[in-house]
């Protein structure tokens, strides 16, 4: 099932939602928000901003448009917000 928005065109200054894992606890997961930025490596490419880092914008990350987009894909592949 691809929830994610993956023929959209972002633009900088875009709000966007990603399932973000915690890098220290690998089953915790939620949805955040994230800017789309320019990259600052690469100042002709997009970058998502997420808790002070710049992430590359490429397909291997699913990116959705709605807070409500997000939730959906996140109950389909972890089985509901909130729950523990």
């Amino acid at each position: 099932m691809d929830l994610s928005n993956r023929d959209v065109n972002y633009n900088v200054g875009d709000i966007v939602y990603v399932i973000y894992r915690n890098p220290h606890i690998q089953n915790v997961a939620n949805v955040q928000e994230a800017a789309i930025v320019s990259d600052p490596e690469n100042p002709s490419q997009l970058a998502l901003f997420l808790y002070d880092t710049h992430y590359p914008l490429s397909n291997e990350v699913a990116v959705y448009s709605t807070s409500f987009e997000a939730e959906q894909a996140y109950n389909h592949y972890f089985g509901g917000m909130g729950e523990e």
